[in-house]
């Protein structure tokens, strides 16, 4: 891979990580916002593409669906049922994962 290439590369992931940190802070419910927003600040950047392929289609879902589906209100569907959900379930939200240190 020359210099360029990487260089794009680069530039095009740093576009992607801020489209989807703004998305996941501009849901539309709060609730939301906080979940989503906070998990993509602190982990995002250390996504694999696919990951992020992965959390590009969890966020297409409606808010209230997702919430519901955080709060265990409604059972996740198979195809949104995997460890990047499991992650972002269990993320402690003001603190990061695992919480405090």
């Amino acid at each position: 891979m020359t210099s360029e290439t990487r260089h794009n590369s680069d530039t095009e992931r740093a576009i992607r990580l801020r489209k989807l940190k703004f998305r996941s802070w501009h849901r539309g419910v709060k609730e939301m916002d906080l979940i989503l927003g906070h998990f993509a600040d602190t982990t995002l950047d250390s996504l694999s593409d696919a990951e992020l392929d992965t959390y590009e289609k969890l966020i297409e879902v409606e808010d209230t669906s997702l919430y519901n589906w955080f709060t265990g209100r409604e059972n996740v569907p198979p195809e949104h049922d995997h460890e990047l959900f499991a992650r972002i379930k269990t993320f402690n939200h003001m603190k990061g994962p695992l919480g405090p240190r």
